[in-house]
């Protein structure tokens, strides 16, 4: 053999050497097509097998242990949403009433289609790009879409994770910054800020010290350097985390996946002990049946079930794709998805345990005031004593005392009684004020924790926490990104890593303005939960309508060992689909019917009123939801009518250390015509096609010969180590 040969260049060196099928094959033996690891439809051998086993673990990354995977799969599932939406959806919602429709949604959508998901990861081993387009060419454009919602999605939350930050360091001092309002000094008179004093210290602090927000979204004010800072801050720590795949971020889960749920056990710990923490826990548990079967509550159960779950955005299909052929997934899908619900009952636990604390310390502050005000007109002979119960003792008033002086007093006086400005002081009153996500952590939580003995400590603990809790968010939201990128582009996975955190950093500028929280709003509340519905619709027909949930079903027997439950292939073929088309068609009516809008903090009232959209914002936020979802049009339309290519007919092969890999590039038709049957062109029963169409399940293979009729060749030309070659 010639010593310039690629071949002799491939034996005596370790570089990777790409030549032409014809080069490889003029040396080799003709190729006997039943035991290749090229047939497809023929009989696939022990020795095919572990060839392709032996690829795959050379080609991909894997994680470190089981251990490691399941802890990336729930830092990426519980978030900051099982904090702040789900308690707050529960107080909203019925109390324990809403557990119900959660579960049973958990049960008919969320458990099936999360499995789903992690099964064609698994199986095809590839990102979400990759998965549909092999699963169905057409809806290939569901792997796009995937990516702009978690870009999307990126974008904000890292601005949470931000916020977070800041209050993390801003814990390391006592009394904690928002515990009192700042005072204003002007020469010898010092006077309490107004808008302080109108709201409380920390709605003050969140929204002009932290924020410093406008009154409106048309309103920029510029940007906010504190919140800048810390974006970078939050954006630097995302970018180490990932810039090297799974191979740091997995380390990292087992920090920021386990360090939240020991927080939340020592805050469930101190929180029971807490005065007035078993009120709060009553509050949540006394389910309210009649919110029980609203409409309202079976939408947001489904959305927050998505949105819990990952379900969409390609984040979980990017982990399970690192996994090993013959990981039972499906006790994954159980497993993490018991786990998140666990925690999200637990986090409910603790707020409304800590709720319950500020809820006592809230109604003796308004009996205190509302015991000065009765004074007041005893004073001065607007109310006379005889209204005042005997055993009412001024200096030690109990809630139930003044409860029983209110009751006299409202009956006696009952034609002025509204001229006295007097409060019931109910403590039902004070659980039921519902605060919404950011103001749960930043306000409500955030003030009762003022309350607690060592609060810098506890504050410090709970700010680490959102943390960690975004920060794994953001890992797998990153991975839904890179991961499908990289596989399908052979981008450099450190350099497009570090450039998306770079270009998010930047674009991510838009929220930390002054009105950047509205855009917040505008981002999480609407601009995802459209697409993504669109998204988890789509994912369930291509496998259970287009590919073929029976196909699909005898390949997860195949891959895990067993057959799973024929439930899967009731839910996956009819119930899922349907109970998703509801809930898209609600969502778009509830679109039409309530227009979007957001609370606005107006400083000179010091309260916050809800505004709609302006034109140009709702412009905007048509924008992003069609950005997100256009790719999936755009891609059946462009592959029905062949203007763009599948990518079946492109294909070389390279040599690495002696093996075999896939590499892509385009071949003549006579090179692979060569490579798949013999030496010489000549030799082929028939001539290959120049392009291989989708074919759907149970469809005949255009490589069938005409001659033989008992042989076929297959759907493609495959090489062990491809996806196509494993599904």
């Amino acid at each position: 053999m010639p010593k310039n040969s690629k071949v002799t260049q491939r034996e005596h060196s370790s570089e990777h050497v790409t030549e032409s099928v014809a080069d490889l094959l003029a040396l080799e033996e003709p190729v006997d097509y039943k035991q290749s690891v090229l047939n497809i439809a023929g009989e696939a051998g022990s020795k095919q097998k572990a060839v392709e086993e032996e690829l795959d673990a050379e080609d991909r990354p894997a994680w470190n242990s089981k251990l490691q995977y399941i802890l990336a799969q729930i830092g990426f599932s519980v978030g900051l949403g099982n904090i702040w939406r789900f308690p707050y959806l529960c107080q909203k919602n019925g109390g324990g009433a809403y557990l119900v429709p959660y579960l049973v949604l958990l049960i008919i959508i969320g458990i099936p289609l999360f499995f789903l998901e992690l099964a064609v990861g698994q199986r095809i081993r590839r990102g979400s790009i990759g998965v549909w387009h092999y699963v169905c060419p057409r809806l290939g454009g569901i792997g796009f879409s995937s990516c702009i919602v978690c870009l999307f999605v990126g974008l904000y939350y890292n601005v949470i994770i931000g916020w977070s930050i800041f209050y993390f360091f801003k814990s390391f001092q006592y009394p904690l910054p928002w515990s009192e309002c700042p005072v204003i000094r002007n020469g010898t008179m010092a006077v309490v800020e107004a808008e302080c004093e109108k709201s409380s210290a920390t709605t003050y602090f969140w929204y002009r010290e932290a924020l410093d927000i406008s009154n409106s979204i048309s309103e920029s004010g510029g940007l906010n350097w504190k919140m800048t800072l810390c974006l970078l801050v939050a954006w630097s720590i995302v970018g180490m985390a990932v810039v090297k795949g799974i191979q740091s971020s997995g380390k990292v889960m087992y920090f920021s996946s386990l360090f939240p749920y020991v927080v939340l056990a020592c805050f469930l710990v101190r929180g029971l002990l807490l005065r007035g923490a078993v009120d709060g826990i009553l509050h949540m548990f006394t389910p309210k049946l009649d919110k029980m079967l609203a409409p309202q509550v079976w939408r947001e159960a489904a959305t927050q079930v998505f949105f819990a779950l990952g379900l969409g955005f390609g984040g979980v299909i990017a982990f399970s794709s690192y996994n090993k052929q013959d990981n039972n997934c499906h006790f994954d899908a159980a497993l993490v998805s018991f786990i998140n619900f666990f925690t999200s009952v637990l986090a409910t636990l603790v707020v409304f345990a800590v709720l319950g604390f500020k809820a006592n310390i809230m109604n003796e502050k308004c009996v205190v005031e509302n015991a000065e005000k009765i004074l007041g007109y005893l004073n001065t002979n607007i109310l006379s004593r005889d209204l005042i119960p005997p055993h009412v003792n001024f200096s030690h008033l109990t809630t139930k005392d003044y409860a029983e002086m209110y009751n006299v007093i409202m009956t006696v006086k009952e034609d002025r009684f509204s001229a006295l400005g007097l409060d019931p002081c109910l403590l039902e009153d004070e659980l039921d004020k519902s605060v919404q996500g950011t103001g749960l952590a930043f306000i409500a939580f955030t003030e009762a924790m003022t309350h607690f003995p060592a609060s810098p400590f506890w504050s410090v603990m709970f700010f680490l926490m959102l943390i960690n809790l975004g920060l794994g968010s953001m890992i797998g939201t990153m991975a839904g990104i890179t991961t499908p990128i990289i596989d399908t582009f052979k981008v450099p996975k450190e350099m497009f890593t570090v450039g998306c955190c770079v270009f998010a950093f930047f674009v991510g500028l838009l929220f930390v303005q002054r009105s950047g929280n509205y855009f917040v709003t505008m981002f999480d509340d609407y601009s995802a939960t459209l697409p993504l519905t669109v998204i988890v619709i789509l994912e369930n027909i291509a496998v259970a309508w287009i590919y073929g949930t029976k196909k699909f079903m005898q390949e997860l027997t195949e891959m895990l060992g067993f057959r799973p439950y024929r439930f899967y292939f009731y839910m996956w073929k009819f119930v899922s689909p349907l109970c998703m088309a509801v809930l898209t068609t609600a969502s778009i009516i509830q679109l039409g019917v309530t227009p979007p809008g957001y609370s606005a903090w107006i400083k000179e009232e010091a309260a916050e009123r809800y505004l709609y959209f302006p034109n140009w914002a709702m412009a905007l936020l048509i924008t992003l939801i069609v950005v997100a979802t256009l790719p999936m049009p755009v891609v059946f339309v462009l592959r029905h009518f062949h203007l763009l290519s599948d990518g079946s007919n492109t294909l070389s092969v390279s040599y690495k250390k002696g093996r075999m890999m896939k590499d892509i590039s385009n071949l003549e038709e006579n090179d692979e015509t060569r490579f798949i049957l013999s030496k010489v062109p000549s030799e082929a029963p028939s001539p290959m096609p120049t392009h291989r169409s989708y074919l759907g399940p149970g469809s005949t293979s255009p490589l069938e010969t005409s001659g033989n009729p008992n042989v076929h060749y297959g759907s493609g030309y495959l090489l062990a180590g491809t996806p196509e070659s494993e599904l």
